[in-house]
């Protein structure tokens, strides 16, 4: 069994994947807050609990590969894998750890470890051309080729960052949650704000999307979601075509195979 670490701002996904990809599958994913303030023994802690939980046996996980964006909680989360299976985890990012793909950006070391994971793991699942748009603290929409490699893509404020900051930055706006509006105009305080967010964004997804599609000059994408917003907004456009909540998990697991040891 396999550990997969998908280290984000927001949050960190753990999944424990049993076979080979992409025909194995994920026997357990949870999640923690990130907080570069813990340590190996808190990690390992929560992996305990929802191993028991899951009725698995934490012996049986015999590697690992972990994936950060957060540079302060690589160490602990390397240590945490390290202890567990009883040598150095695979690193997204790290010199010696290929990827399979080229990344043809101006500055390959600034493309994060998520979208490239991501990137990995829809050109494994999906043929052509691809976007991966991720719901996650910022929403991104990243270009994958036919040949499999990153051709970069568009960073947008994440859902939850634009109602953090409508509450924080006005008198009297409401916190609200994200939800999917019968209507577009709203007739109450509440009703336009959950309008502006959820048709606000889908407008955003619907152009960005369309405007990539010209840029590169063919229609010919498949456009898959992720994120723990991704099935809530593919319900509202017709422009997404598929979704996989745990595609940068499926990424770390295929970078994983890639590089472990013989």
């Amino acid at each position: 069994m396999l550990l997969a670490v998908d280290c984000g701002n927001t949050s960190t996904k753990f999944g424990l994947y049993e076979g080979t990809a992409p025909g194995g599958r994920f026997a357990r994913v949870f999640r923690l807050d990130t907080d570069a303030r813990l340590t190996a023994a808190d990690y390992r802690a929560r992996f305990d609990k929802e191993v028991k939980m899951a009725g698995l046996d934490a012996a049986a996980v015999t590697g690992a590969a972990v994936a950060t964006v957060v540079p302060a909680a690589r160490a602990a989360l390397v240590d945490f894998a390290q202890a567990l299976i009883g040598r150095v985890p695979v690193v997204v990012g790290a010199p010696s750890v290929a990827l399979g793909l080229k990344v043809l950006i101006d500055r390959p070391e600034e493309a994060g470890a998520d979208r490239l994971v991501a990137a990995v793991a829809a050109h494994a699942e999906w043929p052509g051309c691809k976007i991966v748009l991720d719901f996650g603290t910022a929403t991104t929409f990243d270009v994958v080729t036919a040949d499999g490699d990153y051709a970069g893509g568009v960073i947008a404020p994440g859902v939850n960052l634009a109602l953090d900051a409508l509450h924080a930055g006005t008198a009297q706006l409401p916190r609200i949650k994200v939800a999917r509006p019968a209507r577009v105009i709203g007739t109450g305080t509440v009703a336009a704000m959950e309008s502006g967010i959820y048709w606000g964004y889908v407008g955003l997804i619907e152009g960005i999307v369309a405007r990539i599609k010209a840029e590169w000059g063919s229609a010919a994408f498949t456009v898959i979601a992720t994120g723990g917003l991704a099935a809530l907004f593919a319900g509202g456009t017709s422009v997404i075509d598929a979704t996989d909540p745990d595609l940068t998990l499926r990424g770390i697991v295929l970078v994983h195979q890639l590089n472990r040891p013989q």
